[in-house]
């Protein structure tokens, strides 16, 4: 988990050589507590898509859609978004099921623009995003995405982001893209195109904007890994492969970046979330992945049997990420975990020297042999920089 920095050595006017060392950072998850309970009643849960958190500190979570036992839609269970408050007790719910204005057919990721508080969300089947003002009432509709490719479970808007100027980017899941629009919802740039190269994507599902450098954070999901681009679209990064291991994924989901450009991911299928620096290096895990298997097709969105222990995941999904808190979809468990992200300065190892040359009567004698020092960096994942 620590990262230890470059070590540099300084040689002072006064004849003395002092080696030292940057500060490295240690980064640990733990469980805090978890919001919502499995069912189809309210303030219950199933498939949570997409998380946010306002700045009121209540959660807003995409629930589900309902199906009929025939598969076909039921507009009464699920199709809102749930709120809860900070201290996760349920209290009400933004849209209802159907076609109409304002009314959802599974909605997804969901985001708060920060200029004004109102919430966009994805509706997938419906084709589009929703906009509400912070009371949760419909402003409009905008945007059209590409349709279901064989081979994939998921399609329509995925991932939502704001820039600094204001505009909204959203994820064309299957389209293999993220449009551009602006706040009411004119289409004015893409990024991206369909492939496995740098700046391609097979399913751009979770998408963040640094609040630090403006770079785009998108977790490819069917490429497994995460892509950083430039604020022009540019690639400049791509890091993992597929994998169970430290830095590989099985379908990333949910992104997050943080003010310190740490990225956390939903690595969905291995049940956990892993987080790396701004440069792609493994920093740590957090979950596991219960006993049960995900369910099938025309089976209730859960596992069976359900283990709702701190850490346990079937899938982890939706994310959101506030005030030193990820906030994680735990997929077919019908909740949402709460974990706390906790950021420690820790010494440096004792092998770094801090040496003096003193004045008269004293000498030393430095040799390479004597001081040789081997630093070895491994990883058993791809990165890649163009």
């Amino acid at each position: 988990m620590g990262l230890v920095k470059n070590l540099s050595i300084a040689i002072l006017s006064t004849g003395f050589i002092v080696a030292a060392a940057t500060e490295a950072k240690s980064l640990t998850l733990t469980y805090e507590r978890s919001i919502g309970s499995p069912g189809f009643g309210p303030g219950q849960l199933f498939v949570p898509q997409g998380i946010a958190v306002d700045a009121s500190g209540n959660t807003l979570i995409s629930n589900g859609r309902g199906l009929n036992p025939d598969g076909s839609f039921n507009p009464d269970i699920g199709n809102k978004v749930e709120v809860f408050d900070p201290q996760g007790n349920y209290i009400g719910a933004i849209g209802e099921g159907g076609k109409g204005p304002g009314q959802f057919d599974e909605p997804s990721a969901l985001e708060i623009d920060p200029d004004t508080g109102n919430l966009y969300v994805g509706d997938v089947f419906n084709n589009r995003v929703n906009v509400y003002d912070p009371q949760g009432n419909f402003i409009n509709s905008f945007g059209s995405f590409a349709g279901l490719i064989p081979g994939r479970a998921f399609f329509g808007p995925s991932g939502v982001t704001f820039d600094k100027a204001g505009n909204v980017y959203v994820g064309d899941f299957s389209g293999d893209k993220i449009n551009k629009y602006t706040k009411d919802g004119e289409l004015i740039g893409s990024i991206g195109s369909s492939g496995t190269e740098p700046g391609q994507f097979q399913g751009p599902a979770g998408l963040r904007i640094s609040p630090v450098s403006g770079n785009f954070f998108v977790s490819d999901q069917f490429n497994n890994r995460v892509q950083v681009l430039d604020p022009e679209g540019n690639p400049i990064l791509t890091f993992g492969k597929q994998g169970t291991g430290p830095g590989e994924f099985n379908q990333p989901i949910g992104l997050e970046v943080d003010e310190f450009e740490n990225i956390y991911v939903a690595d969905s299928i291995n049940s956990r979330v892993q987080v790396f620096d701004k440069n792609g290096n493994f920093l740590t895990a957090f979950g596991s992945a219960v006993a049960a298997p995900p369910p099938q097709l025309g089976e209730p969105p859960f596992g069976n049997p359900l283990d709702l222990s701190p850490g346990k995941f079937n899938w982890t999904a939706g994310t959101s990420y506030k005030d030193d808190k990820l906030y994680v979809g735990d997929f077919f468990q019908g909740r949402v975990q709460v974990l706390n992200i906790d950021r420690t300065a820790v010494p440096e190892p004792s092998s770094v020297l801090s040496l003096a040359f003193l004045g008269i009567g004293a000498a030393a004698t430095l040799r390479k042999r004597q001081q040789k020092s081997v630093i070895d960096l491994t990883s058993d994942r791809d990165r890649t920089a163009v």
